[in-house]
């Protein structure tokens, strides 16, 4: 195949399907022909907004980093027999050598390579290249669609372990979007013996309680602090400035709070109750080594990743998929099958 298929960004607003070449596999890597792509909130960012914070998209960029697909070719330095496994793409490549990596902390590593973070490509596209090191095998039982979202499973597997969930945790997720319905499931999976799940959203806190959580709160009507629930975890997944103001109040003493979620820039922290309490609060950027947890999670049904796709796309309707949630307040995750 000399050329291929991509849903590239031009600009604000701006989004278009275009022939490229073909990617030709570098020694390490491998070629994937890409089967499903979730649709994320940062690709949407990017097409509202041409940015993320400090990431500006200056030249056209290929959107996607949630994806799985099967392996096409390989590098030289590849075992051949590599070629047609399924596999889920994580989409950063750090440079394995710095200070962070060596560390253990590739997550941060300053020159990573990230799918759809200006200026590298993503993988919204009919054939990608990656390091093989980063295109995890996952067994036949696991569906296209779930291999794709092993990638936001990753982000609620990271904020579990960084908030340290485990047997008889208390644990407060505001936000029912998709990485809140991971991050509480991956809680009750680590042995959390509450999960209480907030949001605005009628129809994703029902999917929350059918996932797993032991209960909800509709933050229309109830404030969190006013159901009388104590965490002694917080896993903030929505981003808004007072729900996180919020929630941190709700806060235990010693409780521990992880913000996931993308919202503004800064964010005014109630610091009598940070100090008083003794909070302990911390940021997440993504994830480092959670590909095995999150497949052995997927795989044995702890976590259900089938059930958060509300609608599948072909490449051609990409901007279709991207917006869904902006007309649908059923939708909470649209796949794209770049092979449609």
């Amino acid at each position: 195949m000399s050329t291929i298929q991509a849903a590239v960004l031009r600009g604000v607003d701006d989004l278009v399907i275009e022939e490229r070449p073909a990617p030709e596999p570098g020694p390490q890597e491998v070629l994937v022909r890409v089967e499903a792509v979730g649709v994320c909130g940062s690709d949407v960012h990017y097409l509202k907004h041409g940015r993320i914070g400090d990431f500006v998209v200056e030249e056209p960029m290929v959107l996607g980093h949630e994806s799985s697909g099967v392996v096409v070719g390989v590098g030289s330095k590849v075992d051949p027999d590599r070629v047609g496994q399924r596999v889920s793409l994580e989409p950063g490549v750090p440079d394995l050598t710095c200070t962070e990596c060596l560390a253990g902390r590739y997550n941060l590593c300053p020159n990573m390579q990230f799918f759809a973070t200006p200026p590298v490509d993503g993988s919204l596209a009919t054939l990608v290249t990656l390091h093989e090191a980063f295109a995890h095998p996952v067994p036949e039982s696991m569906s296209d669609d779930a291999a794709a979202l092993l990638e936001p499973l990753s982000v609620g597997v990271w904020a579990n372990r960084k908030a340290g969930t485990s047997a008889g945790s208390r644990v407060l997720v505001t936000g029912a979007g998709a990485v809140g319905l991971v991050a509480a499931q991956v809680a009750v999976a680590c042995g959390a013996t509450e999960v209480v799940v907030s949001d605005v959203n009628a129809h994703r806190l029902d999917l929350a309680r059918r996932l797993g959580a032991t209960d909800t709160v509709d933050v229309r009507r109830t404030g969190v602090r006013d159901t009388g629930f104590e965490p002694d975890v917080l896993l903030e997944c929505s981003g808004h400035p007072g729900a996180t103001t919020e929630a941190l109040r709700a806060l235990a003493p010693a409780g521990r709070a992880v913000l996931v979620g993308m919202g503004g820039d800064e964010l005014p922290l109630p610091l009598g109750v940070l100090q008083s309490r003794e909070l302990t609060v911390t940021g997440t950027f993504r994830y480092a080594n959670t590909w095995p947890t999150a497949i052995a999670l997927a795989a044995s049904g702890r976590v259900d990743l089938d059930a958060l796709v509300t609608g599948h796309f072909p490449l051609s309707r990409s901007e279709e998929a991207l917006l869904a949630a902006d007309v649908d307040e059923h939708a909470v995750k649209s796949v794209i099958n770049p092979q449609l």
